[in-house]
C-alpha cells in the first residue's frame, strides 16, 4: 500500500484535523482588479458576433468561481463547457461533477489538458452541432462560425486556442499563454483554428465576478491562480490549502515533502520546506552593540514552494470543490 494511501486510511479519527478554516473577516472587494470591468464590456459588445460561447474553466474548481456576469450575457446562444487542467484534477469526482452541472443546466462539458491535447479533439464537433442545431438570427447566411472564448482568468483559454490549432490546421501558436493571471489583456482579433468547417475563436481577458460571494471561493480561485497571490498572501493560501488537503485526506504532501506524519498547521510544514530546500533570507537585527546580520528561514518562499507543487500537481491530483 503506498504510503499516502495508508496515512489517508489512518487520517480518519474524528478530530485530528480542524474542521472549520477560519478567514479572519478577511475584504474579498480588493481582489477584483478594475481592468477587468472594461473586459466585460468587451466581450459584451464581441457576443454580438457570437455563434456559439465556449467557456473555459478550471476542472480543480468546476463549481466554483465561474463568473455569473458571463453566465448571463450567454443568453440564448449554445454554450459549452470546457473544464481544463483535468490532469491534475480528482478523476473520482468527475461523475459527481457532471450531474450537479447537469442540474445546472449546463449539459455539454468537456473535460480537457490542452497542454497534452486531451480530448480537445471533442470541442469543435461538438460546438459545430450545437451551432448547426440552434438559430444563428443575422449570421444565418453566414457559412464560418464564430467562437467566442470566455472564462476567469488563467483557465487556460489561450492554451485551448493553441491546442485546436495544433490539432486542426498543424500551425503553432496563435496567441500567448502564462502560469499568472492577466496574459491576455485585450479582446483579440478573430483566430482560426478549423478549415472544416471554419471556425474562428476569439480569446478574451480573463474575467472574474465583482463580487465573489464569498471568502472561500476566492481562496480557491486563488489557489488556482486566477487571483494574483499578493493581492490574498501567500501564507493564509498555503494554510487554506494545507486545510483542504487534510480534510479530503490527500496526504502525499507528508511523501512529498518526507514529514514522518500529516500536520494540521502551516507553520511546521513551511519550516520543514524552508529547512529541507534551504530557504532562507539574511536580515539585519539591532542589538545592543549595532547591527548584526542574521539568516532566518524565509516563510513566504516556502508557502510559495508550497503553492507551486499544488499547482503542478505534485501534491497529488485534487478537486478543490
Amino acid at each position: 500500500m503506498r504510503v499516502w494511501a495508508a496515512l489517508r486510511a489512518a487520517g480518519t479519527a474524528p478530530g485530528a484535523f480542524r474542521e472549520r478554516f477560519e478567514f479572519g473577516g478577511r475584504d474579498v472587494a480588493s481582489w477584483f482588479p478594475r481592468h477587468m470591468a472594461k473586459g466585460l464590456r468587451q466581450m459584451r459588445l464581441a457576443l454580438r458576433r457570437a455563434d456559439c460561447l465556449v467557456e473555459v474553466h478550471d476542472a480543480r474548481i468546476p463549481l466554483s468561481g465561474r463568473n455569473p456576469a458571463l453566465q448571463e450575457a450567454l443568453g440564448v446562444r449554445p454554450h459549452v463547457l470546457v473544464l481544463n487542467k483535468v490532469d491534475l484534477a480528482d478523476p473520482r469526482r468527475q461523475p459527481e461533477v457532471l450531474e450537479q452541472l447537469r442540474q445546472q443546466g449546463c449539459s455539454h462539458v468537456v473535460f480537457t489538458d490542452c497542454q497534452r491535447d486531451v480530448n480537445v479533439k471533442k470541442v469543435v464537433p461538438m460546438v459545430a452541432r450545437l451551432v448547426a442545431d440552434g438559430p444563428r438570427y443575422h449570421r444565418a447566411e453566414s457559412s464560418e462560425h464564430n467562437i467566442l472564448v470566455i472564462g476567469v482568468p488563467n483557465v487556460g483559454k489561450s492554451s485551448l486556442i493553441n491546442s485546436l490549432r495544433r490539432l486542426h490546421l498543424k500551425k503553432g501558436k496563435a496567441t500567448a499563454v502564462g502560469g499568472e493571471p492577466g496574459i491576455t489583456k485585450a479582446v483579440l482579433s478573430r483566430i482560426q483554428v478549423c478549415e472544416k468547417p471554419r471556425m474562428y475563436l476569439v480569446d478574451t481577458p480573463g474575467v472574474l465576478p465583482p463580487r465573489l460571494g464569498d471568502v472561500e471561493t476566492g481562496m480557491k480561485l486563488a489557489l488556482c491562480g486566477a487571483i494574483r497571490d499578493h493581492l490574498v498572501g501567500e501564507d493564509v493560501m498555503a494554510d487554506y490549502l494545507l486545510y483542504t488537503l487534510n480534510k479530503q485526506q490527500q496526504f502525499r504532501y507528508v511523501q512529498h515533502y518526507g514529514l514522518g506524519q500529516p500536520c494540521d498547521h502551516i507553520e511546521p510544514l513551511l519550516k520543514h520546506v524552508a529547512l529541507s530546500q534551504g530557504r532562507t533570507q539574511k536580515v539585519k537585527v539591532l542589538t545592543g552593540t549595532g547591527n548584526v546580520n542574521m539568516t532566518v528561514l524565509n516563510y513566504p518562499a516556502a508557502a510559495y514552494e508550497f503553492l507551486r507543487d499544488f499547482r503542478a500537481g505534485r501534491l497529488g491530483r485534487v478537486t478543490l470543490d
